[in-house]
């Protein structure tokens, strides 16, 4: 929770215990949550959190380069803090996002954009996958 606060009070944002809260709500979360499931995880913390204060707060957080708003495909906008870049597969049977490194990945990125006459200044990778199925050998 330490590393979000304190960007936050770096730019002087004004830090309610509501918005306290939501930013432990968003360092604790694993997966990339939209704003109706840092509610309800915010809710359970302080009873007196609404969904505006949520949305309020995260388009702050946005605003100001601490959360990257996702947008995958047929679900709602989902969130992240900022951190280096890496990419994304996500199951389309479940919604689940999987967060992943590929070093082949980015030096391709970077080749494809100096061979087009560019320098790469920032990439996005989502695939869009659903889960392989092993079948057993039966004995």
């Amino acid at each position: 929770m330490d590393i979000l606060l304190n960007k936050c009070l770096k730019l002087g944002l004004k830090m309610t215990e509501q918005r306290k809260v939501i930013v432990k709500v968003l360092d604790e979360s694993k997966d990339h949550p939209d704003v109706e499931s840092v509610h309800k995880r915010a809710v359970k913390v302080d009873k007196r959190i609404g969904i505006a204060t949520v949305y309020r707060t995260i388009k702050l957080f946005e605003d100001n380069n601490l959360l990257e708003k996702h947008q995958f495909k047929g679900y709602s906008s989902r969130y992240e803090t900022v951190r280096e870049n890496h990419h994304h597969l996500i199951n389309i049977r479940n919604g689940e996002v999987e967060e992943f490194r590929n070093t082949l990945v980015d030096a391709m990125q970077k080749q494809v954009a100096k061979e087009m006459g560019f320098q790469l200044v920032d990439y996005r990778l989502e695939i869009y996958a659903v889960p392989i199925k092993t079948k057993r050998a039966k004995k």
